[in-house]
């Protein structure tokens, strides 16, 4: 895999762990809200939110990653994306610990994720980044939400969105 020159990433906390996503991948960083939960989901999903009008599916991104639940306090914060699923741009909200800062990382200082095999695959870290003395592991968000759960899921709450 090949890493633009440069390109600005979000970076954010997971467990005290840096991550980052694609700017171009957000759409809104907003603080916590009412979430409305829906029945028979994965426990990664939350429920969906009413943001102006719009109903946005949100994911706990700890959850997802299988890290241990943490009760959410002032610094808990939804990212809203926009990624094409099956040719539709929808937004998502994902929850994260905390917000740092955006940052150029240039493609010299991304290296590709160590491989453990396959029973270990990094499928949703595209690299991990140098950002002056710490360690970013970028994700690809697409891959993320673009799992077959998540399909499913969003179709849910395509539907709830009709019934409001």
């Amino acid at each position: 895999m090949e890493f633009n020159d440069e390109e600005k990433y979000l970076m954010f906390y997971l467990n005290e762990e840096n991550y980052g996503i694609p700017i171009l991948k957000v759409n809104e960083i907003i603080g916590l809200m009412e979430i409305t939960s829906i029945p028979r989901t994965p426990v990664f999903m939350k429920g969906i939110i009413n943001l102006r009008g719009k109903i946005i599916p949100i994911m706990d991104l700890r959850l997802k990653f299988e890290m241990p639940e943490r009760a959410y306090d002032e610094q808990t914060c939804i990212i809203i994306v926009e990624i094409p699923i099956e040719g539709i741009n929808k937004f998502i909200g994902i929850v994260v610990d905390k917000v740092a800062e955006v940052v150029n990382i240039y493609g010299k200082d991304i290296e590709l994720p160590p491989q453990y095999g396959q029973e270990y695959e990094n499928e949703f870290l595209i690299g991990i980044g140098k950002v002056k003395e710490k360690v970013v592991m970028l994700l690809d968000i697409e891959k993320i939400i673009n799992c077959h759960e998540m399909i499913s899921i969003l179709k849910d709450s395509d539907k709830k969105a009709l019934e409001v």
